[in-house]
């Protein structure tokens, strides 16, 4: 299985977004806008698009998977690519705050810590759907770390598509995610348009 290695501050740097979106609390003082030129148009996309997989830690492959599949459906292509990177487990580990990175929810679940409406799942990329409790297994709630992560992550507020209780150990998807759902600034048209080429 292949994985990102890069070191994440300097590719947060690099990106120019917060290193805060994917969990860490470390800051990055250099201005990307500052040492930049005028950037080209394809650029400008390919800057979208290496932005998103680098985020939810997705290799060219499967992002371009996902985007055929977002194409397929009816609606707006980029939200619905949004849409479906959203709904991976790791991503909804993360945001009901079982992990403090996505990349640390993406071992979790790796490890099978993690069961979708009762069943073990240890694929990162399994897609949840409304309706469906997202729970960590019984044998590792009494672990010290889940136990950690619930007393100082698992407080923070979910995002609205989640529904989970104040230091709860479950969660239940309720509803598909939406765009203002996404709390990282993102062109979403321009990765629409860089594959359109």
């Amino acid at each position: 299985m292949a994985k990102n290695m890069q070191p994440v501050l300097k590719r947060c740097k690099t990106l120019g977004i917060s290193p805060a979106v994917l969990g860490y609390s470390k800051e990055t003082y250099r201005n990307p806008k500052q040492m930049r030129r005028k950037q080209s148009e394809y650029a400008m996309q390919l800057n979208e698009k290496q932005k998103v997989k680098f985020i939810y830690g997705v290799l060219e492959k499967q992002f371009h998977a996902y985007y055929e599949r977002a194409e397929r459906k009816q609606g707006v292509t980029g939200e619905l690519l949004l849409q479906e990177l959203e709904r991976r487990l790791d991503n909804v580990v993360f945001r009901m705050g079982f992990a403090g990175t996505r990349r640390e929810a993406r071992q979790l679940v790796n490890h099978g810590h993690f069961t979708v409406n009762g069943k073990r799942v240890d694929i990162p990329s399994y897609q949840v759907k409304p309706g469906d409790v997202v729970a960590i297994r019984e044998k590792s709630r009494a672990s010290v770390k889940f136990k950690a992560l619930i007393e100082t992550l698992g407080k923070q507020p979910c995002p609205k598509w989640i529904e989970k209780a104040a230091g709860a150990s479950e969660g239940k998807i309720i509803a598909m995610p939406q765009r203002d759902d996404i709390d990282y600034e993102v062109s979403e048209h321009l990765i629409v348009e860089l594959y359109s080429k």
